[in-house]
């Protein structure tokens, strides 16, 4: 029997560069930047834990000074707004505006969406799984945090007996409740989950 090869980790590095080159497009798109186009799919899959620019520095692995200056520039385009936070005046959130919603839809990174929606679910699963890997150990290596959605993460509890209820989710971490669409959105407190991502809240408050 002829013995399989197996394929390099730098032939695996290079698809996944590739991929990313085509999720940037061909140099300016609605006159916009690659940086820029990155600040708001940051913004746009960030839940409101991760809002901040310095989330959005460690997310792509930049100075704090780069991202500041990438936000800003947003800003005074109107595709970004700056929330100051209720409860402490230092800091604030960053939410995308009605126009950056607009422009998202006409995102040059939605070809690689499209080619990731047409593979099988079962595959979509176990390539998001083995990706995961590969940015956590990168993470690792430099020393910086690994970020993920919700959904694999180790703090999200599901109290079960609520399954109408839009926010039966709940981030063990923050102790806040999370909206159903929260789920799906990254987070910088990111745990990788060892189990099942999902623990039911009513089953933890009976071991109390």
């Amino acid at each position: 029997m002829a013995q399989q090869h197996v394929i390099g980790g730098r032939a695996a590095a290079d698809l996944v560069l590739r991929l990313s080159r085509a999720a940037l497009g061909e140099g300016f798109v609605e006159a916009l930047t690659s940086a820029q186009w990155m600040a708001l799919r940051y913004f746009s899959r960030a839940n409101r834990f991760s809002r901040t620019v310095s989330a959005f520095a460690e997310f792509h692995a930049t100075t704090r000074g780069t991202a500041s200056q990438t936000v800003k520039g947003l800003i005074k385009q109107g595709y970004l707004a700056r929330i100051r936070s209720d409860t402490d005046g230092r800091s604030a959130r960053v939410d995308l505006t009605d126009n950056a919603k607009a422009i998202l839809a006409r995102d040059p990174f939605e070809v690689v969406v499209n080619a990731a929606e047409a593979l099988p679910g079962r595959l979509r699963g176990q390539l998001v799984k083995l990706l995961e890997r590969m940015l956590g150990h990168v993470a690792r290596q430099r020393s910086r945090p690994p970020f993920g959605i919700c959904a694999s993460c180790a703090h999200l509890r599901s109290d079960e007996r609520g399954r109408s209820d839009p926010c039966r989710y709940q981030c063990g971490l923050m102790n806040e409740p999370l909206a159903a669409e929260e789920v799906e959105q990254i987070c910088i407190s990111f745990e990788p989950g060892k189990t099942s991502a999902v623990r039911s809240i009513s089953a933890r408050k009976l071991t109390q």
